[in-house]
């Protein structure tokens, strides 16, 4: 069994071939994992999707005709031209294949390191390939650990604590400054990349927000895609909204400025504007209870969040080694068939050990200790035969993993077991079986 992944990322492969390549579609992924898995080769299959790479990973029987089936299929349904893919992918196999996939979970591979939502990616990717038979033991394992590796280096690094883009800084400053955005009401003007980041960012700290945008159905169509307490608001009431609220998020594509001194009124409460667009939307001084932040005053705080995450990623890539190690050490302890050799020597061992005490006490003649040692290695192998048929039955099914490390605990078999038993658990099952 081989590990393999093929990998288009913003990288190595232009937005064009990306979108063709996407799978954002669940009947298009749900087509793509049922043609790929249905080759002899490839054991398993989990396709991420998302809109900076398409990573095919794959347990595979044989990599050279596994990687031409693939191949063949990228092609049939992007109408890119094999070639192209082929010149454009990268290709990971074995412990390559895992490093990459602890690397990508860990967002240490992703456009934005440090970035949090590539695992919640991963995870659904594995979950609809788990869900409809495309993924079994082999993909657990690695997911299992993947997901592990990304906890375990935000616990141990600072690598996703400071935002490092204009818009979630923005949104941080105004944290900053009010204490909490809970419950706050926000105004965000632009219905845009920049726009929809900071309004993502608001809601996920609790704010209530407000949109406008001169095309109301952008607006709305920026609402539909948003998560909390939103509301759309028609142009015309701009005015009314920046005199009302405290926080004013402005990133329209205006080339002049849609926000200026004729249009505030003095309010008591304090008020925070932040101009993230280019050119700016908002030509105003600060005052006593108003203050304006522009892109020029957020990008320093950007790069200051990048150079931390820089040298945080450093100590992340060797996290990630170390447990791609781990890994495959940890693999070699659950095949069944040593497990199974070493429980029954033991048993063997146990049988003469008690017997030799037995005959050094005259509890059975000495002349009949050879004949005791194998009636009860034979009481031992019948005791022994339904627990190794059963094993040697579940081998291959994902929650073999747990039931050998519980019997390597039992008998105390290999050392630091309570410690893997504690690390691995099927993640997935537990959150559907609880």
């Amino acid at each position: 069994m081989h590990y393999m992944t093929l990998s288009f990322t913003h990288k190595n492969t232009d937005l064009e071939i990306r979108e063709r390549l996407s799978f954002s579609s669940e009947i298009r992924l749900l087509d793509i994992l049922k043609r790929l898995h249905s080759h002899e080769s490839i054991n398993e299959v989990i396709i991420l999707s998302t809109c900076n790479r398409v990573e095919i990973i794959t347990s595979v029987k044989e990599l050279k005709e596994s990687l031409k089936f693939i191949f063949g299929q990228l092609e049939a349904v992007s109408t890119v031209q094999r070639s192209t893919l082929e010149e454009l992918v990268n290709i990971y196999e074995d412990e390559n294949a895992i490093h990459h996939l602890f690397l990508v979970a860990s967002s240490l591979d992703s456009l934005v390191i440090g970035e949090t939502q590539i695992v919640g990616q991963l995870k659904d990717a594995y979950k609809i390939s788990f869900e409809n038979g495309h993924c079994g033991q082999k993909l657990s394992r690695a997911m299992h650990h993947a997901f592990r590796c990304a906890a375990h280096i935000r616990t141990k690094t600072q690598i996703s604590k400071n935002p490092v883009s204009v818009s979630s800084v923005a949104v941080s400053k105004a944290e900053e400054l009010m204490g909490s955005l809970k419950g706050v009401k926000a105004l965000v003007v632009g219905a845009g990349e920049m726009s929809e980041l900071a309004a993502k960012h608001l809601l996920t700290h609790g704010a209530c927000l407000v949109l406008i945008n001169r095309t109301e159905a952008n607006a709305h169509a920026l609402k539909a895609k948003l998560e909390g307490e939103v509301l759309v608001e028609s142009y015309e009431s701009l005015k009314r909204y920046i005199n009302k609220v405290p926080l004013i998020f402005s990133a329209t594509g205006s080339s002049t400025p849609i926000i200026n001194e004729e249009m505030i009124e003095y309010q008591s409460f304090d008020r925070y504007f932040f101009d993230i667009a280019v050119p700016r939307d908002i030509d105003l001084k600060n005052k006593d209870n108003l203050s304006v932040y522009a892109v020029d005053d957020l990008e320093e705080i950007v790069s200051r969040n990048i150079a931390s995450r820089e040298e945080q990623a450093q100590k992340a890539y060797a996290i990630v080694s170390e447990l791609t190690s781990e890994f495959f050490k940890w693999l070699q302890t659950l095949s069944v068939d040593p497990l199974i050799k070493e429980i029954r020597a033991r048993a063997r061992e146990c049988a003469l050990a008690e017997v030799g005490k037995a005959a050094k006490k005259g509890y059975i003649p000495k002349e009949s200790e050879e004949a005791v040692v194998r009636v009860v290695h034979q009481v031992f192998n019948a005791f022994l035969h339904r627990p190794t048929v059963n094993l040697k039955n579940v081998a291959k099914k994902p929650e073999s993993d747990t039931i050998v490390q519980a019997i390597q605990y039992f008998f105390d078999i290999y050392e630091d077991e309570e410690k893997h038993l504690n690390e691995y658990s099927c993640e997935y099952q537990m959150e559907n079986h609880a």
